[in-house]
């Protein structure tokens, strides 16, 4: 059974989603272009559209988003060869266009969305401290009581935000994101490759080290493994293989 047959959803009035991908950005320990994960948008669009739901895709700024070229099935590493369903998106001009005619953030309503999903990929880790239009609209969904989530590199923006009394919104809440063993292999993956001196790190920090400082309950399931945690309406997904999770729980929140 297809989820569009299990869902709830009112065909004439879709519930409709906002995600999120990163503008691209300059890593600052490589100096490479950094962007968004592929998986990141297109597992979940994938999922949201099978129930039903109506989708747009936005960026801190808007306009044209470039994804980390590992992420792309058709990248010569072969990272990413069998994402199948990243590889039909990419495949489909329709589809690939989005990605390049982002809408600003600032242009979401909250009142015309029933959720907002923030994706990773590289570049959230350099320029989410400074995307204030993004904190606040994630925030304003969150304090509607509105499902907001994040995944992987995009869950870096969690260590900006704050409740209304002031305190780290993860205080005391349980998520998680890029894990430190996954850091750690990607650290050796780059000292290996002779691409940063050993002992240099990929990423400026570690989500898992700071929003932990911050008060988090951060669960991981093991590195690699697909895993994403509902805390209320805060939703998280571990990294680039837990798309698919971070929205069913999304979908479970909406009331399916």
């Amino acid at each position: 059974m297809s989820l569009m047959n299990s869902n709830s959803t009112n065909p004439l009035k879709p519930k409709k989603i906002a995600i999120v991908i990163a503008n691209p950005a300059t890593s600052s320990t490589t100096g490479w272009p950094v962007g968004f994960w592929w998986s990141e948008l297109t597992h979940p669009y994938f999922l949201f559209k099978e129930a039903g739901y109506a989708v747009s895709i936005f960026s801190p700024d808007g306009g044209s988003c470039q994804a980390d070229g590992m992420s792309d099935p058709r990248d010569p590493s072969g990272y990413s060869a069998n994402d199948l369903i990243t590889m039909g998106f990419v495949n489909t001009p329709s589809l690939l266009s989005l990605n390049a005619n982002t809408k600003p953030v600032a242009s979401v309503n909250l009142h015309d969305f029933d959720a907002m999903v923030v994706a990773g990929g590289q570049a959230p880790m350099f320029n989410f401290e400074g995307a204030r239009t993004l904190q606040a609209k994630f925030m304003e969904f969150y304090d509607s009581g509105k499902p907001v989530a994040a995944l992987c590199h995009g869950v870096s923006l969690l260590r900006y935000l704050k409740s209304k009394t002031g305190e780290p919104l993860v205080r005391g809440k349980t998520i998680t994101g890029f894990a430190n063993s996954e850091e750690d292999f990607a650290d050796r993956a780059v000292w290996q490759m002779k691409i940063l001196p050993e002992g240099k790190p990929l990423m400026p920090w570690r989500i898992e080290d700071e929003l932990k400082k911050l008060g988090a309950n951060f669960a991981t399931q093991g590195p690699w493994r697909e895993f994403a945690v509902r805390d209320g309406n805060l939703i998280t997904g571990q990294q680039n293989f837990s798309g698919a999770a971070t929205a069913r729980l999304v979908i479970e929140a909406l009331g399916r």
